[in-house]
């Protein structure tokens, strides 16, 4: 690992590893703030997914299990144990984070508003950089990359391997003749 990565890691980490505790210390008033979000998502869901798959409607729960995600990714990502699968789970927790507890739209007073504003963008950068990590490859090819080299490697061996037997075939053919 290069010492940027060894250094932005934790850095990118520890606002997700922090907003988890928080998270769980104030479960119930984030509930409260995430209704919304949750309501709508949780509607979203039942009609994505068959009836016998359950969707939880306590917000509560919900909260918990977003900050238990973030927590166990953020420290990942910090640790470098799986940082493009970590970054991909904060990635995917931070949407709905950012949607219920940062609606400035929503907001009347403009100090509150302009606060919110500046905590969703903060958010919305956070995104960008964890996207970045989640496609970070440290410099060895990527998955797609390798596939793609396999097959190729499999054809070409594949070929070698076709005109080997049609000349063993050849010359097995010529001894049965002589």
């Amino acid at each position: 690992m290069t010492p940027v990565r060894l250094v932005a890691r934790p850095m990118l980490a520890s606002m997700f590893v922090l907003g988890g505790v928080n998270a769980l210390k104030n479960a119930d008033a984030l509930a409260a703030k995430a209704r919304p979000v949750i309501d709508r998502l949780t509607h979203t869901a039942d009609q994505a997914t068959p009836d016998d798959v359950p969707v939880t409607r306590d917000a509560k729960k919900v909260v918990q299990l977003n900050a238990a995600a973030q927590i166990g990714a953020g420290l990942a990502l910090a640790t470098g144990r799986a940082p493009r699968l970590s970054a991909m789970v904060l990635a995917a927790s931070l949407v709905p984070t950012t949607a219920a507890g940062h609606r400035f739209w929503e907001e009347s007073d403009p100090t509150t508003r302009t606060q919110q504003k500046l905590h969703f963008t903060k958010n919305v950068s956070m995104l960008g950089g964890l996207l970045i990590a989640a496609v970070d490859t440290e410099g060895k090819p990527g998955v797609a990359w390798r596939a793609k080299r396999a097959v190729t490697d499999v054809k070409r061996e594949a070929k070698h391997l076709r005109r080997e037997a049609k000349q063993q075939a050849r010359l097995a053919a010529k001894s049965v003749t002589s």
